[in-house]
């Protein structure tokens, strides 16, 4: 780029603007009629008369890319699936999930970008769930233009897995099993709330069943789940803390695999989670999903998503696992279905 300032009042200079980048906020009159950024054309020439003073301003070389143009191709870069991109805003490209599902982002594709003068991609953190029409990244360069050969480069380090992308919630079957011997509205309360919110991720009961604190009982339960197609149990309720629990008892019984006993996170740290083959067994400790803000609330979107849970995953809860208010954002939007999040 070739900066200069430029003069209005020059008719030589006013024929030669078109292509020009105009590099401040451009106001006449107590009005706005040229934003930073913006690149001079023919039809601005009598407008440009009529400005009282000089200003800053850019020539681009042939090598260079136009803010604009640069925004455009590094949103293309990283948008995996899921996603739709936006014309630039104010020189940023922003990214909107273009369905509900969890969102995906590779973090340290995006520090290796951000290494490159003048790169600027951002998003919101890994693995939350969103709904569409949530902005969750944006990709913009912060110099009014880059030569070619860095925007390349930042091509290149997005290449070969996505940077960003909504990952869909895959339908599941879920047979839920409550030990707790609840009274008949608390259990009311206890199903409408579980069924309200497989239902936002696209799933559905099989059916809910309250039994005796029985691990020979529960195991019956769940092969029966299995057998009617259930690709996800719940398992609520029970004392986690009590190593002859029953339902932690029955998981020997069905062969299943316990990958997590206890949570990093607090609400929530007594929670477990086991795996029967490829089904999922998530506890939900004392009926907790009656509440928006639960471990199983942060563990379910990852499972109904299709990924699979690791001892490595849960122990990562840790990060972030102080979950005050603050961290609202990391729950899912129950109450929501879509959404329509403005630039700024």
């Amino acid at each position: 780029m070739k900066p200069f300032v430029f003069d209005p009042a020059d008719a030589h200079a006013r024929a030669a603007a078109p292509g020009m980048v105009i590099t401040e906020v451009i106001r006449q009159n107590g009005k706005r009629i040229f934003d930073k950024g913006y690149q001079v054309t023919s039809s601005d020439l009598d407008t440009l008369a009529t400005i009282d003073r000089t200003f800053h301003a850019v020539r681009l070389e042939p090598d260079d890319v136009h803010e604009n143009d640069a925004a455009v191709r590094l949103g293309l870069a990283i948008a995996g699936e899921g996603i739709e991109r936006r014309p630039p805003v104010q020189s940023r490209v922003n990214l909107r999930a273009a369905r509900k599902g969890l969102l995906r982002v590779d973090a340290s594709k995006i520090q290796a970008m951000n290494v490159l003068m003048g790169i600027a991609v951002f998003s919101l953190i890994d693995r939350i769930p969103v709904i569409p029409g949530k902005i969750i990244a944006g990709a913009k360069i912060t110099p009014v233009a880059i030569p070619e050969r860095l925007l390349a480069a930042a091509e290149v380090l997005a290449s070969g897995s996505p940077v960003v992308q909504v990952k869909a919630f895959i339908p599941h079957k879920v047979g839920i099993i409550a030990t707790d011997g609840l009274k008949e509205a608390m259990q009311a309360r206890f199903q409408e709330t579980v069924r309200r919110k497989l239902h936002w991720y696209g799933s559905e009961p099989i059916g809910f069943v309250d039994i005796p604190a029985d691990s020979s009982a529960i195991s019956e339960t769940v092969r029966d789940f299995v057998a009617q197609g259930a690709t996800l149990i719940l398992a609520a309720g029970g004392n986690t803390i009590d190593p002859l629990d029953p339902t932690l008892s029955a998981l020997p019984e069905l062969g299943a695999e316990l990958i997590s006993f206890g949570a990093a996170a607090h609400p929530g740290s007594m929670f477990w989670l086991a795996e029967m083959g490829e089904i999922p067994i998530v506890n939900l400790a004392s009926c907790s999903m009656y509440s928006k803000a639960t471990v199983a609330d942060l563990v379910l979107p990852w499972i109904l998503a299709g990924e699979r849970v690791t001892k490595a995953d849960m122990a990562g809860i840790g990060y972030g696992g102080l979950l005050d208010r603050d961290m609202a954002f990391r729950f899912p939007p129950y109450d929501l279905e879509s959404t329509d999040e403005t630039s700024e």
